[in-house]
């Protein structure tokens, strides 16, 4: 549990509704929380896949004959499950949250209390770093990832004045990073603005916009019916998507309806929005903004 204390646990693994005999994944497996809790409730015919695109989450692999632990972004879930001989499973686990151990390791660059290189990926493979962001990304683009991910009101005069600092010398380290800012973090608000600049610019680098709707739209497809999605997000981006999509099918807009009104949609919400309470908040403060949203496969 070192690695990262999982959130709403006990809700998270309950909203699954598991059968001994079922199929399950875990698609964000990091330290293995979520997935130690599944294997207690599957009887010795169970299987239970995860995946995790940070070779340093293999270093947690479960020693269990039912569990599969794939080292694959969860965007390629219905890809690599099938190869793995999954075409459908009884319910889905997700906790999109970047874990404790991704946040503690300096040299990762997550952590806004660390000096260390821009880097922020989350698949030490990918080519895309938070250097490249701030170094090769136009002005405009810089201004788009810090408003849409960040909602950041003064993502123009941020964009701007990191272009003209980069003009001197490269921006290569989360201080110069600061340093560049300094005139936008206010004293009483640094650490707010600052968290909204890292996670803008961690979603960047990540894809994670992308990756959670390409994962959400093959869930229907990867769930038996009656299937359980049991989804934590933390902040607004995310838990919007996945509201919308559990209410609707869409991310935006709205569904065909037939001449009664009436739409179709794939999944159905199962109960209301669930929160950490106050005793996991004070015992985990990365608890703090978790939502916990249920769904089946109708």
């Amino acid at each position: 549990m070192e690695y990262h204390n999982p959130v709403l646990l006990k809700e998270t693994v309950e909203g699954l509704n598991i059968k001994p005999d079922g199929v399950y994944v875990d698609v964000t497996f990091g330290g293995g929380g979520h997935s130690k809790e599944i294997l207690k409730h599957l009887g010795p015919n169970g299987k239970l896949f995860a995946f995790d695109q940070d070779k340093d989450a293999l270093l947690n692999r479960i020693d269990d004959d039912r569990f599969t632990l794939i080292n694959e972004n969860f965007r390629y879930v219905k890809r690599f499950l099938r190869f793995h001989g999954a075409k459908q499973v009884d319910g889905v686990l997700a906790d999109f949250g970047v874990s404790s151990h991704q946040f503690d390791v300096a040299e990762r660059g997550f952590s806004t209390r660390f000096e260390a290189d821009l880097d922020m990926r989350m698949n030490q493979d990918d080519k895309l770093s938070a250097f490249h962001v701030i170094n090769d990304y136009d002005e405009e683009q810089i201004k788009q990832v810090l408003f849409q991910y960040g909602e950041l009101r003064q993502a123009p005069a941020m964009a701007s004045a990191i272009v003209v600092a980069r003009k001197e010398n490269e921006i290569k380290t989360s201080e110069q990073l600061k340093a560049t800012l300094k005139n936008f973090l206010n004293h009483q608000k640094e650490n707010k603005v600052l968290a909204q600049i890292y996670q803008a610019i961690r979603i960047e680098v990540n894809q994670e916009i992308e990756a959670l709707k390409e994962f959400l739209l093959q869930t229907p497809e990867v769930l038996v019916k009656g299937g359980r999605l049991s989804v934590i997000s933390y902040h607004s981006l995310e838990d919007r998507l996945v509201k919308r999509f559990i209410r609707n099918g869409l991310f935006e807009g709205e569904p065909e309806r037939d001449v009664f009104g009436n739409f179709e949609v794939p999944l159905k919400k199962v109960g209301g929005l669930i929160i950490p309470s106050r005793e996991e908040i004070k015992e985990n403060n990365r608890a703090r903004s978790a939502k916990l949203r249920i769904a089946k496969k109708l």
